[in-house]
């Protein structure tokens, strides 16, 4: 009992650190691209460095998209211990590429390090794999749950470590490199503890072919569905809103209120801890009272709003009051997603459904950002707040009188 204990434990720590290095990025990165009067920024134009933004975010989770099924299914054929040492070994030297990459401003090495991370920081399915691996069947809903916290608590902490480890007002010789140096540290400790404390979970490894195209097959699957192309199309929508929003919302709050690493990182910190809370209290609450499918329409409305609010508000302080709600939609909106496609997929095809769900999720992650940047330095950093507004309205019409009507009559069968 003891050793699946520490298992699961050291699969939360990584999880944790993962969703810390993607925290710590947010403060800083606008920064270097966007504001030419920051200490590092890098020898760019300020538009030119809004595309490149874009396609910095973009390349994280594009590579997340290629090679998440793939470490997946390598987990199944070395085990999963290998594969998360090595996945861990990747991101600590992506961070230490980063940080270079800051200090000689040096743009592709800034690109290098996070197709590096993307690649080998896909370990979302073997960490998933390995707590399935050491769950006993009445346990599997609570310790998914850790995953879910630990994605929670390094949002809310990364972007603060960010903007507080960056900042040399705090300590004198913080800079722009030092999250890095530090994200870097904790994933070397975490692939050390992985080494040294992780007991192998697979009990029987695998001879199956591995498909290197999983995800492009897990997306063909998405459009001929007949059963969740609504839903998938949905989720499509509803991530590209999101991801427009959280890719050039640090630059927005750069240009509109002269936000800087620290506040940018207490904002999203605050972002964090009230999507945390929604889940944590507000979504058990609610579901008690309402269904999934009644749930996320309204959530999707509130979400777009709030959005639109945001891209037109000129008021600090009002940004904060309107930021309460949104958080709360998009608590609601990310617990009843994944609820409502599980409940609505056959116990047979449940590895299938959430695997196509992730991929799916995955693709409206790495477009977004690319179109952002263009939009950025086209029109106004608000631009793509305003996109965000419109994506998330038409996925909330969308799931109201397309994906509702479709489940419920599959219910009613």
């Amino acid at each position: 009992m003891h050793k699946k204990s520490s298992t699961i434990w050291i699969v939360f720590f990584t999880i944790l650190v993962d969703m810390l290095g993607v925290g710590i990025l947010i403060p800083v990165i606008p920064l270097l691209l966007t504001d030419p009067a920051y200490a590092y920024h890098l020898p760019i134009a300020v538009r030119s460095g809004y595309i490149v933004l874009g396609f910095l975010t973009a390349i994280f989770p594009l590579m997340q998209f290629i090679a998440t099924p793939i470490l997946g299914q390598l987990s199944d054929h070395v085990g999963r211990k290998k594969v998360l040492a090595f996945s861990l070994g990747g991101t600590a030297l992506s961070y230490v590429v980063f940080a270079i990459g800051i200090i000689f401003k040096n743009i592709p090495l800034l690109f290098a390090s996070r197709a590096l991370d993307g690649i080998t920081g896909g370990n979302i399915a073997v960490a998933q794999a390995a707590i399935a691996d050491e769950s006993e069947p009445q346990d599997r809903a609570r310790n998914f749950g850790l995953i879910g916290a630990a994605f929670g608590i390094g949002f809310i902490i990364g972007p603060f470590l960010g903007g507080e480890l960056s900042n040399p007002h705090l300590v004198s010789w913080f800079n722009a490199t030092t999250p890095f140096w530090f994200a870097a540290g904790l994933s070397f400790l975490n692939m050390l503890s992985v080494i040294f404390f992780f007991n192998e979970t697979l009990k029987e490894k695998t001879k199956a072919k591995i498909r290197a195209l999983q995800s492009l097959i897990n997306i063909q699957a998405a459009l001929v569905s007949e059963k969740f192309r609504r839903f998938f199309i949905t989720s499509f929508l509803y991530t590209a809103g999101f991801t427009f929003f959280t890719t050039f919302f640090g630059v927005f709050l750069i240009q509109r209120f002269g936000y800087d690493q620290g506040d940018i990182g207490l904002y999203f910190a605050f972002v964090g801890i009230c999507i945390a809370l929604t889940q944590g209290i507000l979504t058990g609450f609610i579901g008690k009272h309402f269904s999934s499918l009644k749930i996320i329409p309204v959530a999707l409305f509130i979400f777009s709003l709030t959005l639109l609010a945001l891209g037109l508000n000129t008021i600090p302080w009002l940004m904060y009051v309107i930021t309460i709600p949104q958080c709360i939609s998009i608590g609601l909106v990310m617990a009843n997603l994944t609820a409502v496609v599980s409940n609505q997929s056959a116990d047979n095809e449940q590895g299938k459904i959430l695997g196509i769900t992730a991929s799916v999720q995955a693709l409206g992650q790495a477009i977004p950002p690319i179109i952002s940047g263009y939009l950025a330095a086209t029109l106004s950093a608000r631009a793509p707040v305003l996109t965000a507004a419109a994506l998330v309205l038409i996925s909330a019409f969308m799931f109201l009188f397309l994906v509702v009507p479709a489940f419920n009559k599959k219910e009613a069968k």
